[in-house]
């Protein structure tokens, strides 16, 4: 029987690699629905090639122009209430991919409508962890994260007892900057801050990278996803990204889990889990293993390591400020509105205002609570920057 899937975001990098995996085994695969915001042509040919039931696309604009198309065999909608009508019952699996706090809604309102859902957004994970978990529970719906580091942890510790976990490490390559000095990154030109040693990526991962906020991310992510308490976790500089993480546990044993530099190889083997199945990939790189180069980071120079002492134990509407302000900042840099030292700076400033220190002690109730703080925090930060 042909597994049922659901790719949320399928015209953005996570969900064309998806595609790609499905493509090549088109007779394992049902797709029965693919997301876009606007790429009508790119879901369009998707749908037609994986002969995909079901397409929502989010602008109204591209909806209303992709309705008067008139293509057969596909249903198109506009929104994500149309689940209702999409789902008749359980699917196997879902990809959800959409970047930004926009994947929130999506992806916690399609939990009840999969066995399994891979999450690639950080934002959903950081911001709305505690009503993802909860939503997860109810339904008893497996839930699979998609980033390199989880996937890696989440691989060795699946069927085992978190408790069992002394430490885990997660790696960083350090970014385009690790060789350069303190007064050149203050300065760094947005070409610069894009040139990544080992991933090929969008801007704003690329620019997330090279502050290493990414990995501020990744961290506050793992002490989600796995319970963990942040004297737990580590972050160590790793060059080559050849180790994903090392973990440690209680009885002794140390796992190291390494892999290419590929998300493809997280993101099929989240697809075809719990069935190990065969890869295309390089042969194992002894050079990188025989030279791992581990070292912890400069807090000097990335000082968005810093702000990992904010973090609090469970998830509050303080990581929505963090995560919207960052987004907004590296935005500005991006448009030459801001200096690319000026991004942590200001992160700092706004992470102090008192209006927002008391977000530090409130969860989350709602979806509808963390966009609008978002949007507050989007509006202070451009007040702030532009003069």
């Amino acid at each position: 029987m042909k597994k049922k899937i659901a790719i949320l975001g399928s015209t953005g990098s996570i969900g064309k690699t998806t595609i790609n995996i499905v493509k090549q085994n088109t007779k394992e695969f049902d797709v029965v629905l693919l997301t876009t915001n606007s790429n009508i042509k790119a879901i369009i040919n998707q749908a037609k090639i994986l002969n995909a039931k079901n397409i929502i696309i989010t602008s109204k604009k591209h909806f209303l122009i992709a309705k008067r198309k008139k293509i057969k065999k596909i249903n198109i909608y506009n929104d994500f209430v149309s689940y209702k009508k999409i789902f008749k019952k359980k699917i196997n699996y879902t990809m959800s991919a959409i970047s930004g706090l926009a994947g929130l809604k999506p992806t916690l309102d399609i939990i009840k409508f999969t066995k399994n859902i891979a999450i690639a957004n950080k934002e959903s994970i950081i911001c709305g962890w505690n009503l993802l978990n909860k939503e997860l529970k109810k339904n008893n719906t497996k839930f699979i994260p998609v980033d390199s580091e989880h996937f890696s942890i989440w691989s060795n510790i699946n069927n085992s007892n978190q408790n069992l976990i002394d430490q885990v490490i997660l790696t960083a390559s350090g970014g385009p900057f690790l060789r350069k000095n303190i007064s050149f990154t203050k300065n760094a030109t947005i070409k610069s801050a894009l040139r990544h040693p080992n991933w090929k990526m969008g801007k704003k991962i690329s620019i997330d990278s090279a502050t290493l906020m990414n990995k501020v991310f990744e961290f506050i992510e793992a002490m989600r996803i796995f319970n963990l308490k942040k004297n737990k976790l580590d972050i160590f500089i790793h060059p080559k990204s050849y180790v994903h993480s090392i973990i440690k546990f209680k009885n002794g044993l140390i796992n190291i889990t390494a892999h290419d530099t590929n998300m493809r190889i997280p993101i099929y083997n989240s697809i075809y889990q719990p069935i190990t199945k065969k890869i295309k990939s390089k042969k194992i790189n002894f050079q990188i293993l025989n030279n791992l180069n581990l070292s912890k980071p400069s807090y000097k120079k990335f000082p968005s390591l810093n702000l990992i002492k904010y973090i609090g134990d469970q998830t509050t509407l303080f990581e929505t400020i963090l995560i919207s302000t960052n987004d907004t900042l590296v935005d500005l840099f991006i448009k030459k509105k801001i200096k690319f030292g000026e991004i942590n700076k200001n992160l700092n400033k706004i992470l102090n205002f008192k209006e927002f220190k008391v977000y530090k002690r409130k969860k989350p109730s709602n979806v509808r609570q963390i966009l609008n703080l978002n949007d507050q925090v989007r509006l202070k930060t451009i007040k702030l920057c532009i003069k």
